[in-house]
């Protein structure tokens, strides 16, 4: 009990450390913060939820003490809080309901991937949400605060931005926040979530068989969602600020099908391996190719390109 406890509080610490960073305003700073829920999710993975919530109260309230109650909150919300739920979820398991009848509980059915990556839409939705109400509930005060903010640093300093410069900045920020956050939000914490997994594996102490990431897909119910939000967001206001984050979200969800569709479709082509790296490389020095890996994701969703794939050319599922 006291190593769990030790562990706990080590990686609190470390979580808060990485996420304070980012006031120093180093380089360093920002990727810091980035992979600040990754102490309490291996945590979690390893220990058990329990330990996490432990690591997080304590450098929540740490935090509050040393850097003052908006650090502290923005803490809880964003790396505590969603780092706790998701190690929870994915160690969540009952007994299968044959099992569970002839009293044998070995077999587990997992909570699946699936719903995993609807909580992450879930709570990137609700985050890039909050922080977007703290500048304002549609795009033009938004703005306006942003060229407060702006004009209060410029005061005092010797910050050279022009009035139209501000005003250009600002208008950009108000029209990119909606699109940029929840993306950003979902990749991060997808990529927390996968790298615990990771280290919690190879370290022994992850509880539940690795799943099997190529067979995740969105429930049916998400298209309709997706479909509506975007036509809401040119309604204008406040409701397509909403509506905004939604379909960005939804399509980002989408453009990780995508992905796991084609690690399924490359199954029997010659130089998989590179051919996957080369489109991965690719999105990442241009972003806006993701549009083809949501464009997969949503034709595998209403076609099922992987179940006829498999169907008919039925090759063995190597382990990934």
């Amino acid at each position: 009990m006291i190593a769990i406890f030790t562990v706990a509080l080590a990686a609190g610490a470390a979580s808060a450390l990485m996420f304070a960073s980012i006031s120093s305003g180093a380089a360093i700073s920002l990727p810091l913060a980035y992979f600040a829920p990754l102490p309490l999710m291996v945590v979690g993975l390893g220990w058990g939820p329990v330990a996490a919530a432990v690591g997080g109260i304590a450098a929540t309230g740490a935090m509050a003490i040393v850097l003052g109650w908006s650090h502290s909150i923005g803490f809880g919300l964003a790396v505590f809080l969603p780092a706790v739920w998701l190690g929870h979820l994915a160690l969540l398991g009952r007994p299968v309901a044959t099992t569970a009848l002839v009293g044998n509980p070995t077999d587990l059915e997992w909570y699946p991937v699936d719903r995993i990556l609807v909580w992450i839409v879930v709570i990137a939705i609700l985050l890039a949400t909050a922080i977007l109400l703290v500048f304002g509930t549609d795009a033009q005060s938004i703005a306006e605060t942003v060229r407060q903010l702006l004009r209060e640093a410029m005061r005092g300093t010797d910050g050279n931005l022009t009035a139209e410069q501000i005003d250009q900045f600002a208008k950009l920020f108000a029209f990119l926040a909606p699109v940029a956050l929840p993306v950003n939000v979902i990749f991060w914490l997808t990529l927390n979530l996968w790298l615990a997994a990771r280290v919690a594996r190879t370290s022994g102490r992850f509880h539940r068989p690795w799943p099997d990431l190529r067979s995740v897909a969105l429930p049916p119910i998400t298209l309709v969602i997706m479909a509506t939000a975007i036509a809401f967001c040119f309604v204008g206001g406040t409701v397509a600020m909403f509506a905004t984050v939604i379909a960005m979200a939804l399509l980002l969800a989408y453009a990780i099908v995508g992905f796991a569709v084609l690690h399924i479709l490359t199954l029997s082509a010659s130089n998989r391996v590179f051919w996957l790296a080369s489109t991965y490389v690719l999105m990442f020095l241009f972003s806006g190719l993701i549009l083809l890996m949501t464009a997969l994701g949503i034709a595998d969703a209403v076609f099922g390109l992987r179940q006829r794939y498999l169907q008919t050319r039925p090759p063995p599922l190597p382990a990934e």
